[in-house]
């Protein structure tokens, strides 16, 4: 088993092995290529498609942007992401359609064990030490609108048409229709027509 099927099958794995260090370096190499460039060079967002495992035609990026695998995510159509995301997808991330995440938000499909030697002294045939770590995958349904500051952890689902208050820590799922918040983020009540804004038009 390789250590990429060992993150699927829901295994400990070695982050630090080649095999994996040369799947996130391509992405790494990318995102520092994308980064770099102006948002409104149209070889800009192109970029995202070279490393990602899928995204609808329509998508942005304000950037910078960080990924960790790149290609354990999925993204529906009309994705927007705002300043400073950052996606350590270990464990697959599906993205549903009409996402948008705010400024720093921060979606992390990945842990480490608790008790430390599991975490750093669990040593090989060839007796170098692993760094540990396994992940869990992250679901966020279509129409979701994650605000600036929120972290969302591997295992959690988020519903459809849900709303997560800005600097929320997201470590359970998440009902379809609600707006929830806080550390830990909880569903606080479901969003209804009284929410509406179109007298602001």
């Amino acid at each position: 088993m390789t250590e990429e099927e060992k993150i699927f099958a829901g295994r400990l794995f070695d982050a630090r092995t080649k095999e994996l260090r040369n799947i996130k370096h391509k992405a790494h190499v990318l995102c520092q290529k994308f980064n770099s460039l102006d948002e409104y060079d149209e070889n800009r967002l192109p970029i995202i498609r070279e490393f990602i495992g899928k995204i609808g035609k329509k998508y942005y990026f304000q950037g910078p942007v960080q990924f960790n695998y790149g290609c354990h995510t999925f993204i529906g159509e009309n994705f927007f992401a705002n300043f400073n995301t950052t996606i350590l997808d270990d464990g697959r991330i599906y993205i549903g359609d009409n996402v948008m995440l705010g400024p720093n938000v921060s979606l992390m499909a990945s842990s480490h064990p608790l008790i430390a030697e599991e975490r750093t002294a669990m040593k090989y045939k060839d007796g170098h030490v692993s760094v540990s770590e396994y992940a869990d995958e992250i679901h966020i349904g279509n129409n979701v609108w994650i605000a600036c500051n929120v972290v969302v952890c591997g295992g959690v689902h988020i519903g459809n048409n849900a709303v997560i208050g800005a600097g929320s820590v997201v470590t359970k799922d998440i009902p379809d229709n609600y707006i929830a918040y806080g550390n830990p983020c909880k569903p606080v009540r479901m969003i209804t027509e009284k929410d509406s804004k179109l007298d602001l038009l």
